[in-house]
């Protein structure tokens, strides 16, 4: 049978991520970057040269979406810009006919990512997708297996730990890093929320958070660089998240889930502990888990081409993706809900925040009467 032809990629923004989802597209069969977008046009041609490196074709240069919209030849749209312009660029794209697919989070604003939810609701033949590339590591992928076979018994509790450094310098290099309007918040909307997307993946939709943010070791940002909260889940089930960008020398990520029946532990993306009592006896369970997920085959290989993988199966088979917009929708909630909890000192339920009760609400880092 003969391989379709690849979908051609629209790539907006062409920073660090930009780049990744082009040098990406550029290692499928089933992706052809065929427009690069960014208002600086050195960013935009310093990506076209990293890709005819690699041998793909020379991709069309464009300041905007609109002008590559109206160049035609786009089946799919990767937003990969500023946090705070994700929703009101993917519905453009949306509304042109086009696939989209958005970088994390969804967006730092719920009603503008209520509005691309409600068009996209319109629009089932296009696939909208929100990057959330952990969901497809082997480590995620075990767990998730075994918590929806029930073999760790009633969830009794989770910690997801974001124990990140950043420096000064690094929210410096950017205006727009560590704002309200474009970063949407800090440690938790910016790095943690991959890992808040693992947590709501297994466990599901919390009922009620409690929070409390600070800023303390960053000058001359606006959001949080620390972020600590109590996730209440329908059955009953607490989790702990914590996400810092002030834990020096960096101690990455650890996901931890437990039930009645065994627990799972995945630290810096790896499986480093699960333990089901069904398969007491073992000498190295987690390596027995691992077995059925074949290690990935030599060549490129990340998450992100997993994901893309997906996406397009779900573009040519006409179903969804395994990430989808209501998955992003929930992560955004989620990370609102905290802030909304930090702010205003009292527990939020984060089925108001999905539903609008708190859209446009100005959240602060510490409490409203100060940090």
């Amino acid at each position: 049978m003969q391989h379709p032809p690849p979908l051609r990629l629209a790539v907006v923004g062409c920073g660090v991520i930009g780049r990744l989802h082009a040098e990406v597209a550029a290692h499928s069969p089933d992706l052809e970057v065929a427009v690069l977008v960014d208002p600086s046009p050195a960013a935009a041609e310093a990506v076209a040269r990293e890709l005819e490196a690699l041998g793909a074709p020379a991709p069309r240069v464009h300041a905007s979406l609109t002008e590559a919209l109206a160049g035609g030849g786009v089946d799919v749209v990767a937003v990969c810009t500023l946090s705070g312009t994700h929703a009101s660029l993917g519905l453009e794209a949306l509304e042109a006919g086009a696939h989209v697919v958005i970088e994390k989070p969804l967006d730092v604003d719920t009603a503008a990512a209520r509005r691309l939810r409600e068009a996209t609701a319109e629009r089932p033949g296009q696939v909208v997708a929100v990057v959330s590339q952990h969901r497809h590591d082997r480590s995620a992928q075990v767990v998730k297996r075994a918590l929806d076979a029930g073999r760790l018994g009633r969830i009794t509790s989770a910690t997801a730990n974001i124990d990140w450094f950043r420096t000064q310098a690094y929210y410096d290099s950017a205006a727009w890093r560590g704002t309200w309007a474009l970063d949407g918040g800090g440690a938790l909307m910016n790095q943690g929320v991959h890992t808040l997307d693992l947590l709501l993946w297994f466990l599901g939709a919390p009922v009620e958070v409690v929070a409390r943010t600070a800023r303390l070791a960053h000058e001359r940002i606006e959001v949080e660089d620390v972020a600590v909260a109590i996730l209440t889940f329908a059955d009953g089930a607490l989790a702990t998240l914590h996400a810092s960008t002030a834990a020096y020398p960096d101690l990455g990520v650890r996901l931890q889930v437990h039930g009645i029946d065994g627990s799972a532990v995945i630290a810096r993306d790896e499986l480093t502990f699960f333990h089901a009592r069904d398969a007491e006896g073992e000498a190295d369970q987690a390596a027995r888990e691992l077995a059925a997920y074949p290690a990935p085959e030599p060549g490129y290989s990340n998450p992100h081409l997993a994901q893309w993988t997906d996406i397009v199966a779900a573009i040519r088979e006409g179903r969804r993706p395994s990430v989808d917009l209501d998955a992003g929708f929930l992560a955004l909630a989620t990370v609102r809900a905290v802030y909304l909890s930090a702010t205003l000192g009292e527990p939020i339920r984060v089925a108001d925040v999905l539903e609008g009760k708190y859209d446009g609400r100005p959240t602060a880092t510490g409490s409203a009467a100060g940090d």
